[in-house]
């Protein structure tokens, strides 16, 4: 087991071992989880996306970076941003790229792109920073997972999944080339991580995918481990609303891996404080398609190898979109 000095009042690798999180299954789908999740993705590849693409706000990394702002559903008008290549020619490569549970001010990390000649929408989901704030959906994440619990129907994570097909939409719109099935990957970190996994399997238009660190894996007994990160505040309602597991059935991240054919990077922490590993690895232990695994030492937590470990999962990102995508 992984151990760092710590101040957390709990066990941030919950006594795991990595054979032990390699073992954790993912809870069964609701007989009508596809069919609620199909009839979803129908829904936002109907509306109408209409992208506007901002100035250049920057050029690094062989792309230059736009402002870009479309449709979701709802009628929602979210922001975020479009990376395009520097180099003329055919786009042949897109990405939709989600981010973590406290919104994007930037574009960070993410660029540069996994492949050349690529292009990208950075989305900020409803209700997160920078570009996505809606008024009524809290921007806090301990508010924001919380936000419409009550119904399957209204539960805001759900909405989330759609802004990102919408994204998608949006891409290919701006960027014609990649019209069409299988043009795209996807990369998605912590909060963006449960949202793809919930995302990618109903939605043909995707090729390959990384999630990082995902959230939202096997809820039952996410139920059962304090954490740091918005998992608490979960917790917290369902103490006093248990009725809530049935909606969380529906928005169960290793319960969609199942659902998962295309190719599935996935880097899931032995040491995690914000997204407890157990859940991380029931996403990979679920995918139904093929699997890489790259088991991280830590995630959500400055440690000295740090460094060196997101420079392996860079190349490592590089070198299996490559083989997927390229």
């Amino acid at each position: 087991m992984t151990s760092f000095v710590h101040d957390f009042p709990f066990d941030p690798a919950y006594g795991h071992t990595l054979d032990d999180l390699r073992a954790v299954p993912a809870p069964p789908a609701p007989e009508d989880f596809a069919a609620f999740w199909r009839a979803r993705y129908e829904a936002a590849l109907a509306v109408d996306t209409a992208p506007e693409l901002g100035p250049v706000e920057e050029e690094r990394d062989g792309v230059r970076i736009h402002s870009v702002t479309y449709t979701s559903v709802g009628g929602v008008r979210l922001g975020g941003w479009v990376a395009l290549p520097l180099e003329a020619g055919p786009v042949r490569h897109g990405f939709v790229i989600g981010h973590g549970y406290g919104g994007r001010q930037d574009p960070g990390p993410e660029v540069p792109l996994p492949l050349p000649g690529s292009a990208a929408i950075l989305p900020c989901v409803r209700g997160m920073v920078t570009r996505g704030t809606v008024e009524g959906i809290p921007e806090v994440s301990s508010a924001h997972v919380l936000h419409g619990i009550a119904s399957r129907d209204t539960y805001v994570i759900g909405d989330c999944v759609a802004d990102l097909w919408c994204a998608a939409s949006a891409l290919q719109e701006l960027v014609p080339e990649l019209a069409g099935p299988g043009r795209l990957g996807y990369l998605g970190e912590s909060f963006g991580g449960g949202l793809g996994a919930l995302a990618l399997p109903w939605d043909p238009r995707f090729a390959a995918a990384q999630l990082t660190v995902p959230t939202f894996g096997n809820h039952p007994l996410r139920l059962t481990l304090p954490c740091a990160g918005s998992g608490e505040a979960v917790r917290g309602y369902h103490a006093d609303h248990p009725e809530v597991v049935e909606v969380l059935r529906y928005f169960d991240a290793a319960t969609a891996a199942g659902f998962v054919e295309l190719p599935t990077l996935v880097a899931a922490a032995l040491f995690d404080p914000y997204v407890p590993p157990p859940g991380q690895f029931a996403v990979h232990n679920a995918l139904a398609g093929p699997a890489e695994l790259r088991v991280l030492e830590a995630g959500h937590f400055e440690h000295e190898g740090l460094a060196a470990e997101v420079a392996a999962l860079v190349a490592a990102r590089r070198e299996f979109f490559g083989k997927h995508l390229g």
